[in-house]
Protein backbone atom coordinates (compact mmCIF):
# COMPACT_ATOMS: atom_id res chain seq x y z
CA UNK A 1 0.00 0.00 0.00
CA UNK A 2 2.91 2.20 0.89
CA UNK A 3 4.75 1.45 -2.24
CA UNK A 4 1.32 2.22 -4.49
CA UNK A 5 1.60 5.81 -2.64
CA UNK A 6 5.37 5.85 -2.97
CA UNK A 7 5.34 5.93 -6.53
CA UNK A 8 2.11 8.30 -7.11
CA UNK A 9 3.72 10.74 -5.33
CA UNK A 10 7.15 10.64 -6.89
CA UNK A 11 5.10 10.57 -10.57
CA UNK A 12 6.24 13.26 -12.79
CA UNK A 13 3.12 14.92 -12.92
CA UNK A 14 2.36 15.21 -9.37
CA UNK A 15 5.83 16.91 -8.54
CA UNK A 16 5.30 18.71 -11.53
CA UNK A 17 1.81 19.97 -10.66
CA UNK A 18 3.33 20.99 -6.89
CA UNK A 19 5.81 23.34 -8.95
CA UNK A 20 3.23 24.67 -10.70
CA UNK A 21 1.29 25.60 -7.62
CA UNK A 22 4.24 26.95 -5.89
CA UNK A 23 5.29 28.87 -9.14
CA UNK A 24 1.59 30.10 -9.41
CA UNK A 25 1.08 31.17 -5.84
CA UNK A 26 4.68 33.51 -6.19
CA UNK A 27 3.72 34.94 -8.91
CA UNK A 28 0.23 35.75 -7.89
CA UNK A 29 1.83 38.12 -5.43
CA UNK A 30 4.43 39.50 -8.27
CA UNK A 31 1.58 40.46 -10.17
CA UNK A 32 -0.65 42.00 -7.93
CA UNK A 33 2.21 44.40 -7.04
CA UNK A 34 1.92 44.89 -10.57
CA UNK A 35 -1.11 45.80 -11.16
CA UNK A 36 -1.60 48.05 -7.62
CA UNK A 37 1.64 50.13 -7.90
CA UNK A 38 1.96 50.24 -11.98
CA UNK A 39 -1.68 49.44 -13.68
CA UNK A 40 -3.95 51.43 -11.27
CA UNK A 41 -1.41 54.60 -11.08
CA UNK A 42 -1.59 54.72 -14.70
CA UNK A 43 -5.34 54.17 -15.08
CA UNK A 44 -5.38 57.24 -12.21
CA UNK A 45 -3.76 59.30 -14.51
CA UNK A 46 -5.42 59.13 -17.51
CA UNK A 47 -8.87 58.79 -16.16
CA UNK A 48 -8.92 59.58 -13.06
CA UNK A 49 -9.84 56.64 -11.04
CA UNK A 50 -7.08 54.74 -9.83
CA UNK A 51 -8.81 51.08 -9.75
CA UNK A 52 -11.74 49.53 -11.02
CA UNK A 53 -13.03 48.47 -8.09
CA UNK A 54 -15.45 51.57 -7.86
CA UNK A 55 -17.71 49.37 -10.23
CA UNK A 56 -19.42 48.04 -7.57
CA UNK A 57 -23.61 48.58 -7.48
CA UNK A 58 -25.49 48.10 -4.53
CA UNK A 59 -28.91 45.93 -4.74
CA UNK A 60 -30.92 47.04 -1.63
CA UNK A 61 -30.28 50.37 -0.71
CA UNK A 62 -28.42 50.91 2.98
CA UNK A 63 -27.20 47.11 3.25
CA UNK A 64 -23.83 46.13 2.78
CA UNK A 65 -24.22 42.92 2.38
CA UNK A 66 -25.80 43.44 -0.84
CA UNK A 67 -22.70 44.85 -2.92
CA UNK A 68 -22.26 43.37 -6.37
CA UNK A 69 -18.21 44.27 -6.98
CA UNK A 70 -18.14 43.57 -10.94
CA UNK A 71 -14.45 45.74 -10.40
CA UNK A 72 -13.55 43.05 -8.46
CA UNK A 73 -14.26 40.05 -10.40
CA UNK A 74 -12.44 42.25 -13.97
CA UNK A 75 -8.92 42.82 -11.39
CA UNK A 76 -9.07 38.79 -10.68
CA UNK A 77 -9.58 38.11 -14.25
CA UNK A 78 -6.76 40.49 -15.14
CA UNK A 79 -4.44 38.84 -12.48
CA UNK A 80 -4.98 35.81 -13.73
CA UNK A 81 -4.54 36.28 -17.68
CA UNK A 82 -1.49 38.06 -16.77
CA UNK A 83 0.11 35.27 -14.25
CA UNK A 84 -1.05 32.38 -16.70
CA UNK A 85 0.45 33.86 -19.60
CA UNK A 86 3.44 34.52 -17.70
CA UNK A 87 3.47 31.27 -16.51
CA UNK A 88 3.59 29.74 -20.24
CA UNK A 89 5.57 31.95 -21.83
CA UNK A 90 8.53 31.84 -19.03
CA UNK A 91 8.19 28.23 -17.56
CA UNK A 92 5.80 25.69 -19.77
CA UNK A 93 7.10 27.06 -23.54
CA UNK A 94 10.64 26.60 -22.86
CA UNK A 95 9.99 23.34 -20.77
CA UNK A 96 8.52 21.99 -24.17
CA UNK A 97 10.76 23.03 -25.80
CA UNK A 98 13.55 21.91 -24.29
CA UNK A 99 11.91 18.20 -23.51
CA UNK A 100 11.29 18.13 -27.43
CA UNK A 101 14.90 18.37 -28.00
CA UNK A 102 15.90 16.28 -25.74
CA UNK A 103 13.30 13.45 -27.02
CA UNK A 104 14.74 13.83 -30.61
CA UNK A 105 18.89 13.86 -28.76
CA UNK A 106 17.90 10.61 -27.58
CA UNK A 107 15.57 9.09 -30.99
CA UNK A 108 12.93 8.55 -28.90
CA UNK A 109 10.97 11.20 -31.38
CA UNK A 110 10.89 10.05 -35.26
CA UNK A 111 10.73 13.30 -37.70
CA UNK A 112 7.39 14.46 -38.62
CA UNK A 113 6.14 13.19 -41.82
CA UNK A 114 4.80 16.15 -43.86
CA UNK A 115 1.64 15.99 -44.62
CA UNK A 116 0.64 14.51 -48.12
CA UNK A 117 -0.59 17.62 -50.78
CA UNK A 118 -3.87 18.07 -51.69
CA UNK A 119 -3.32 16.53 -55.06
CA UNK A 120 -1.83 13.90 -53.68
CA UNK A 121 -4.96 12.93 -51.07
CA UNK A 122 -7.37 13.93 -54.31
CA UNK A 123 -5.64 10.76 -56.17
CA UNK A 124 -5.63 8.30 -53.35
CA UNK A 125 -9.48 9.34 -52.90
CA UNK A 126 -9.94 8.92 -56.83
CA UNK A 127 -7.71 5.55 -56.46
CA UNK A 128 -10.43 3.84 -53.47
CA UNK A 129 -13.21 4.87 -55.70
CA UNK A 130 -11.99 3.00 -58.71
CA UNK A 131 -11.38 0.17 -56.47
CA UNK A 132 -14.75 0.21 -55.27
CA UNK A 133 -16.50 0.67 -58.37
CA UNK A 134 -14.01 -2.21 -59.35
CA UNK A 135 -15.54 -4.86 -57.01
CA UNK A 136 -19.17 -3.61 -56.99
CA UNK A 137 -19.01 -4.53 -60.93
CA UNK A 138 -17.58 -7.75 -60.19
CA UNK A 139 -20.44 -8.92 -57.85
CA UNK A 140 -22.92 -7.63 -60.20
CA UNK A 141 -21.07 -10.02 -63.27
CA UNK A 142 -21.43 -13.03 -61.04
Amino acid sequence: MLQGFKDFILRGNVVELAVAVVIGTAFTAIVTAFSDHIINPLLAAVGGSPDVNGLAVQLIGGNPETVVDFGAVITAAINFLMIAAIIYFVLIMPMNKLNEALQKRKGVVEAEEEPASLEANLLEEIRDLLRSEQSSEGRHQA
